[in-house]
């Protein structure tokens, strides 16, 4: 290409030099600019980088200028805060259906977001060591047929299995054929929420799932799916394990109002009972990770009500206690 004709790449890359190699503690200077386009074999003087810093902000690249020692331009604004970013990265660091190689090339990919000076302090943070992380490498390949299927209002076929204590996994007899209806990210890892046959409406863990495809048949929609609400699914199912949906009625002491805010959301109705405590009635589904979360808290809460998830939370209870050894 003639030097002429880079010329009309010359805003393109100034405006990619500067989002990328500075910010408000690391400007560039005039020299620096010409320098970098030169080195891409575009002519350039002071005065027409004036102007073109000037285009730049007219457009809504927002360049500031720094006066005195060390001073220079710099972009002061990008799509994301580094403290925005910070956040990405610990969710992505966290989540489990994400093997360490997609979570450091994701990684690597918000730290383009930012400078380059603050994307090696966002890489400098990393620590995967110890981290639970799936095996999967098909992750991102199964998310995408799943939201395929959704848009083309199909059904989905998939094998399901689960891991063995022989650390192998332990497939579940015939495939499944379920209707998707959405995505849902809890408890670090990602669940399907769909309709099938089987199992009527629940969720799968979407590491689990193998040899997916999109099928040809339309997807179903029973009463129970068309009245399903993802933040309500996930509030009600504790730890993703589901069992018979139930109101419970239980009495807590007023020190886990915070806990009962965070769990149910600030919406639920407390009411007090005594100096001490209060009682609030939820809609639960009844497993064990429910009544886990229950005996977590001591003898700070207690289930009050239907008899049916008492009996079965004493159950629980008491074999867990049976389980331990004499002594």
């Amino acid at each position: 290409m003639a030097k002429s004709e880079r010329q009309k790449l010359k805003l393109l890359y100034l405006r990619d030099y500067l989002r990328q190699n500075t910010d408000e503690a690391h400007p560039a200077t005039v020299q620096q600019l010409i320098d970098y386009l030169e080195s891409k074999d575009i002519r350039a003087e002071r005065k027409s980088i004036y102007n073109d810093i000037l285009a730049l902000n007219e457009y809504g690249t927002e360049v500031l200028h720094r006066r005195g020692k060390n001073g220079g331009y710099y972009v002061s604004q990008r799509d994301f805060q580094l403290s925005e970013l910070k956040l990405l990265v610990d969710a992505v660091l966290s989540s489990r259906f994400l093997t360490a190689k997609q979570s450091m090339e994701l990684i690597r990919k918000l730290a383009s977001l930012s400078s380059s000076h603050e994307g090696e302090l966002l890489r400098r943070e990393i620590v995967l060591a110890g981290r639970v992380k799936t095996q999967d490498d098909n992750i991102f390949a199964k998310v995408d047929a799943i939201h395929e299927a959704i848009a083309k209002n199909k059904k989905i076929c998939f094998r399901y299995f689960d891991w063995g204590v022989d650390r192998k996994k332990h497939y579940r007899p015939k495939s499944y054929i379920a209707s998707p209806y959405a995505l849902l990210w809890d408890d670090e890892n990602y669940y399907l929420i769909a309709d099938s046959s089987r199992h009527g409406l629940t969720h799968y863990r979407v590491d689990k799932m193998e040899e997916l495809f999109v099928s040809q048949d339309a997807r179903e929609f029973t009463q129970e799916a068309k009245e399903f609400n993802p933040a309500r699914y996930s509030t009600e199912v504790f730890g993703m394990f589901r069992g018979e949906r139930k109101q419970v009625k239980l009495r807590l002491e007023n020190s886990l109002a915070g806990v009962v805010v965070d769990r149910f959301g600030k919406e639920i109705m407390m009411i007090p009972d005594g100096e001490t405590h209060f009682v609030l009635t939820v809609s639960v589904a009844l497993s064990p990770n429910f009544f886990g979360w229950v005996a977590g808290f001591g003898g700070r809460a207690a289930i009050l009500f239907p008899k049916s998830a008492v009996k079965a939370y004493r159950e629980l209870c008491q074999a867990a206690l049976d389980a331990l050894p004499e002594g």
